[in-house]
């Protein structure tokens, strides 16, 4: 598959998206950016508004108010250039069972206008990126949950999409096939693809994105670089610190160094490791330079971040949705 040059426009742009279901308003003055050739997650509470965003980005459903682009192209005026653009997997599709996985991803390789001998070639691609194509000729009711979904991704690539929006994929899956999945959503970015991925599973998302969106009863909480937002809330940054079989006398040790405001052991700690606090005055460098003129046995240091199940917590509200 042909690598996707980098566009100057971002891939999605959502201007002040606004739409009701008679009395529910499901989404207000929604806006977000996703640049192009990143992974970008979208997360918030059910029914939080995720699903009809998705559903507006990829042309389902006419907006009530605002603007939604697709590399440039408007879902409402240049809906058909928006969809050459994009893959869509639902977290709820229908796979036609009877077929096998060679005649199901044929079949949509025609819908999609591909001649015959063009064909071959996507299908054997997309397989092989998926790693299915020892099971090409298997019937798709044969196949488990995660093999279902490896054939629906590969099915959202057959027109070799620029931008891929995958609502809950990693949903049913076992540990190691979510984890094959999120390999193969960093490969796609890897050749060039926008990946936009809503999903439940923040620990994962914290991993593989470099962005991320959160939204809350319809309206956007923060957007921007996941880094952005695991950034430590405190005006002074906490640093932690791991030994290798430290000496009693350690936590002491590092308490007199200069700077050093206060020294304590995470909950459920080991003996092993600490949280470091430092004077405004001085920086990460100062500190590591003075800690390594104790001999101490490092094996770990870095500044701490928070997870993003708590930025999560923080940032969305208690309750049910209605």
């Amino acid at each position: 598959m042909a690598e996707i040059t980098r566009d100057t426009v971002p891939a999605i742009s959502v201007t002040n998206l606004s739409h009701a279901f008679k009395r529910h308003q499901a989404l207000s003055q929604v806006t977000f950016c996703v640049m192009p050739q990143t992974l970008h997650g979208f997360v918030g509470p059910n029914g939080a508004g995720k699903t009809t965003t998705l559903k507006a980005i990829c042309t389902l459903l006419k907006p009530d108010l605002g603007e939604v682009q697709v590399f440039g192209h408007s879902v409402r005026s240049d809906s058909i250039n928006v969809r050459r653009r994009i893959g869509f997997m639902p977290d709820h599709f229908s796979m036609y069972r009877q077929m096998t996985v060679f005649e199901y991803l044929d079949f949509f390789a025609a819908a999609y206008g591909l001649p015959v001998k063009q064909r071959n070639s996507v299908i054997f691609d997309v397989l092989t990126l998926t790693d299915m194509e020892g099971r090409r000729d298997d019937l798709i009711s044969g196949l488990s949950r995660g093999m279902q979904q490896r054939v629906s991704l590969a099915r959202v690539l057959v027109h070799d999409p620029d931008l891929l929006l995958l609502d809950e994929p990693a949903s049913g899956l076992d540990p190691r096939a979510r984890i094959e999945l999120m390999e193969i959503l960093r490969e796609l970015r890897r050749m060039g693809k926008t990946v936009f991925i809503s999903s439940h599973i923040l620990s994962e998302l914290a991993e593989l994105c470099d962005s991320v969106t959160i939204i809350d009863r319809g309206q956007i909480k923060f957007s921007g670089p996941m880094d952005v937002l695991l950034e430590n809330p405190d005006e002074q940054p906490v640093y932690n610190l791991r030994l290798d079989r430290p000496s009693e006398s350690a936590m002491e040790q590092i308490k007199k160094i200069v700077g050093v405001t206060s020294v304590s052991e995470p909950e459920f700690a080991t003996g092993r490791d600490f949280n470091i606090h430092l004077a405004t005055s001085m920086s990460a460098n100062d500190f590591l330079r003075e800690l390594l003129t104790l001999e101490l046995p490092i094996s770990a240091f870095s500044q701490q971040r928070r997870h993003l199940n708590q930025a999560f917590m923080d940032l969305t509200t208690r309750g049910v949705r209605t």
